[in-house]
């Protein structure tokens, strides 16, 4: 079986695994594999394989700070890019199951300050979720050239957007949007009375017993922290790091950070149905249309990127950004979560290739 791997700017999903139990050849050369990049440097970041919520591959290399040669650690906090959406989801659907607020309602009911009106009055929640609203991106012209530092709270990327007109009528076509994820975060803020921060905070990273994940300024020391990278990893002449182009802050639709065991930790909380019960985790995980990405197989469901190979779940979301490539796939009735996290603009993509291809094979074999 083939399939196709579609990678874009700020969104990817990759299937990885099969029906079959991982045998521990199949780990070997992975490992093998990884061991070979790590060699000749195209390498740099964290791979977890677990299977029922244990991991049977753990492997890190590379470097999270290149100016002092600290290698990366398997605790080492990368940036997820947009990863961080299905958080927000997750969040949206807390408040829905808690009857707060519905993924029919408009923006104007929970913002009715909203500064454009007509697009308040006409886009709901159900379509910031699934990239349906006809909202755009944030990180434009304006942004490359603005100080960072004006972007540390949810409301200082509005005016990026916000009297921009909607790209199609809310509803009848998908195209992925940075920016209606800022506003469901800002939808989060106003029913909660809570910054973003401080809900996702309370609300799913400490149940979870996550501590080692969160939206941190820039000029914020935090202890192993990887500082992303784009270039030639060979040739440090070539290499530059991202500090001047990320956002001052992570926000609700990305850029926050974590560590492949916390993420592995979220993974568990979401399948054993501690950040919703069964019935509103298969809402948010059902898939809703066609993939925001044009091109990309599979389904878009609440924040994150649904699939079925094998007559199997796949379900997970990514994150791309310069010195940012960062991948998680929950396997939801196989036990399987496969993590992927680099400081490196495109290192994890020929890595999911290849534990892909290795366990399919695997699987026909």
């Amino acid at each position: 079986m083939k399939r196709k791997i579609f990678f874009l700017f700020s969104f990817f999903t990759i299937v990885i695994l099969s029906g079959c139990a991982t045998t521990p050849d199949s780990v070997s050369e992975i490992a093998s594999y990884l061991e070979d990049l790590d060699s000749e440097e195209k390498f740099s970041g964290v791979v977890l394989i677990a299977q029922d919520g244990e991991p049977i591959l753990e492997r890190a290399y590379g470097f999270a700070n290149r100016d002092y040669a600290v290698s990366n650690q398997l605790d080492t906090k990368f940036n997820l890019g947009s990863m961080n959406k299905m958080f927000t989801a997750i969040a949206v659907m807390q408040l829905v199951e808690q009857g707060m607020i519905s993924v029919d309602d408009k923006i104007i009911e929970h913002i009715p300050g909203y500064p454009n009106q007509e697009v308040a009055e006409a886009v709901t929640i159900h379509q910031l979720l699934t990239h349906t609203s006809g909202m755009g991106d944030f990180f434009t012209q304006e942004y490359r050239e603005a100080s960072k530092d004006r972007y540390k709270e949810l409301a200082d990327y509005l005016p990026l957007f916000v009297d921009h007109h909607l790209h199609f009528e809310p509803g009848t076509r998908s195209s992925y949007s940075n920016a209606g994820f800022i506003v469901l975060g800002m939808i989060i803020e106003q029913t909660t009375g809570k910054t973003y921060f401080e809900y996702v905070e309370e609300n799913i990273y400490q149940p979870c017993g996550m501590t080692d994940t969160g939206s941190y300024e820039v000029d914020r020391v935090v202890a192993n922290i990887a500082i992303g990278y784009a270039g030639n990893l060979r040739n440090y002449g070539d290499v530059s790091s991202n500090l001047s182009v990320l956002p001052f802050k992570g926000s609700s639709a990305g850029g926050g950070y974590s560590t492949a065991h916390d993420l592995l930790k979220f993974s568990r909380c979401l399948r054993n149905h501690k950040l919703l019960s069964s019935e509103f985790t298969d809402l948010l995980l059902e898939g809703k249309g066609s993939s925001p990405i044009p091109g990309m197989e599979g389904e878009y469901a609440y924040g994150f990127m649904v699939d079925t190979i094998n007559n199997h779940g796949v379900v997970g979301h990514g994150g791309h950004f310069p010195g940012v490539c960062s991948m998680l796939n929950i396997y939801m009735d196989l036990g399987y979560t496969s993590i992927i996290l680099s400081n490196s603009t495109n290192d994890c993509v020929r890595v999911i290739i290849k534990i892909r291809e290795t366990l399919l094979n695997q699987a026909v074999n």
